[in-house]
């Protein structure tokens, strides 16, 4: 099962009407619900099970701007400065440190590869550099391995994914949003052309605007009104260790391994180099949408088959009397992959040995939403007023989370946006664009 997450007081009774109702209580729809309550706008979050169930609580709390797509640098940019102020803004403590990231190099074609992006990121490097010697050795205090060079981000932080969105739903309910758990979205309605509403498991909520921030089930959600978004789900595993003393303060990346240090001591662990694809009817429905990332990325992506019919995604028929989809998966909760996790865990000891005897207290999985760009969609949908999307993060929501719900609110209400929103508008799916993913890790 998935990390504990805080808990969020569930919201009073459905309203009958709201201006605006955002699916999804992950960090990107309940940041949105923050800003949207403190410009006045009546919002209802629906969250089918518990505010950050699902990948919102199960990623590997990285914040970082460093070897992002061009795309994102001037959120992520936004989103860092959101960090840097995350206690003022949500009253509490989410374990935001600034601890600064590390991409490890094992060779010269990975230091080709790091500087690279710091050439392609213009300005928005900022304080990224590739150090090297001692510069490198004192920010892995106890590494029995010496690394060829590392691009690192001093301003990079982490932060704790279970503690972060809750804290933020918290604060959203404190400023008059409603935030209604276990409370499944079957259908959006429409009138005239345009958004009216929803359909939840307890009834209708009467709005002029929808956002969907369902994560992976965003596709499901947008194709039962007609729009078409290419968007798969990947599982991705991690597991967290006991508290470990010694060893390195902040977060790296390398071939074989990856950690950030948790705010409890321990660290949480993962294999960046392998996910895996369950094949189901949407992997063929935008296969070709695909396929330029899977030509590029094709040895980092396991397909497993099996889920076709009855998994989440599948084509499992709606039953008398069970309810949606939604309803049957409250929270999308798969098996890791435990074997890549204990090499992943095995080559990180053998860095950084003081990790040895260190018990590992839990494994656990979640689906990443993936765009066939690998950047997210926030956008209005233009043949369907009243629609806004907010998904597609890839791997990387977390970090970009705030500023992505702020860019949000700002898309639904019509002010000037947070940065420039062209690169996630939504059409780029259906106007001939070629999808081309630049992002590093």
């Amino acid at each position: 099962m998935g990390p504990p997450v805080d808990p969020v007081p569930a919201g009073d009774s459905q309203p009958k009407s709201a201006d605006v109702v955002i699916v999804g209580g992950g960090i990107i729809g309940v940041s949105a619900a923050l800003f949207l309550a403190r410009k006045g706008i009546s919002v209802v979050v629906c969250e089918k099970g518990h505010v950050a169930g699902e990948q919102s609580s199960r990623n590997w709390g990285w914040c970082r701007r460093m070897g992002r797509d061009p795309r994102e640098l001037p959120l992520i940019v936004e989103a860092l400065k959101m960090w840097g102020g995350i206690e003022e803004l949500v009253g509490e403590d989410v374990g935001f440190r600034r601890t600064g990231i590390l991409y490890l190099c094992q060779d010269e074609s990975d230091v080709e590869h790091h500087a690279e992006w710091v050439r392609r990121a213009g300005d928005y490097a900022l304080d990224s550099k590739m150090i090297e010697g001692r510069a490198l050795a004192d920010l892995m205090p106890g590494a029995q391995k010496t690394f060829r060079a590392a691009l690192h981000t001093p301003s990079d932080g982490r932060a704790e994914p279970q503690k972060a969105a809750p804290a933020i739903a918290r604060a959203a309910q404190r400023a008059g949003a409603r935030i209604l758990l276990r409370c499944a979205v079957r259908e959006i309605e429409t009138e005239a052309g345009r958004v009216s509403g929803v359909v939840t498991e307890n009834g209708p909520i009467r709005a002029s605007t929808v956002v969907v921030a369902g994560g992976a089930w965003s596709s499901h959600l947008c194709r039962s009104v007609g729009i078409r978004l290419p968007q798969l789900a990947v599982r991705s595993s991690v597991m967290r260790t006991g508290p470990v003393e010694g060893g390195p303060d902040g977060a790296a990346w390398t071939e074989g391994f990856a950690y950030r240090k948790r705010l409890d001591g321990g660290y949480t662990i993962a294999d960046g180099t392998i996910s895996y694809h369950h094949v189901n009817p949407d992997s063929f429905r935008y296969f070709t949408d695909f396929l330029p990332i899977l030509s590029r990325e094709w040895r980092s992506i396991g397909l497993r088959f099996g889920d076709f019919l009855g998994g989440p995604f599948g084509l499992s028929p709606r039953l008398e009397g069970e309810g949606s989809v939604y309803e049957r998966h409250r929270t999308l909760d798969p098996e890791p992959a435990v074997a890549p996790l204990e090499a992943a865990r095995a080559n990180m000891e053998k860095v950084f040995p003081v990790l040895k005897g260190v018990p590992t207290l839990q494994r656990w999985a979640g689906f990443i939403d993936a765009t066939p760009d690998a950047v997210p969609v926030i956008s209005p949908v233009k043949s369907l007023p009243g629609l806004v999307i907010a998904t597609g993060f890839s791997g990387h929501g977390f970090g970009i989370g705030p500023a992505a719900g702020r860019l949000t609110a700002d898309i639904v209400t019509g002010d000037t946006p947070l940065v420039a929103p062209t690169a996630f508008r939504y059409e780029r799916f259906i106007d001939g664009t070629r999808h081309r993913p630049t992002t590093g890790v």
